[in-house]
């Protein structure tokens, strides 16, 4: 386990904490990498480069929306915070996590 990946989950659900509905239909993508390279964890940054984790939110917000299929999600798992990831991220994190059950269908918002 990487406990810097855990903040960097962590960080993107504070930034995040009050427009997150754990059961919400809209949601925006963050990247992973990214959040870790702002909280300078290079490996992490390097490693998740590619991954986005999902915020569902309470609504919408402005910008361009997606409408994509929950099954999507399939094989995703959501922490208690509400924020979301693919599963092969959650074997490096010490996080409680559950499977994630997405909407049938889901609202990406672009921002």
């Amino acid at each position: 386990m990487n406990k810097d990946i855990d903040k960097v989950i962590e960080a993107i659900s504070h930034s995040h904490k009050d427009h997150i509905d754990k059961h919400g239909r809209h949601y925006v993508e963050v990247s992973i990498g990214t959040a870790a390279e702002k909280l300078g964890f290079v490996d992490v940054a390097e490693k998740f480069k590619t991954t986005w984790a999902i915020v569902p939110l309470k609504g919408p917000v402005s910008g361009m929306k997606v409408r994509i299929d929950g099954r999507t999600f399939v094989n995703y798992a959501q922490f208690d915070s509400g924020v979301a990831v693919p599963g092969y991220v959650t074997p490096d994190t010490a996080l409680a996590h559950r499977p994630y059950e997405a909407q049938h269908s889901m609202v990406l918002n672009c921002t």
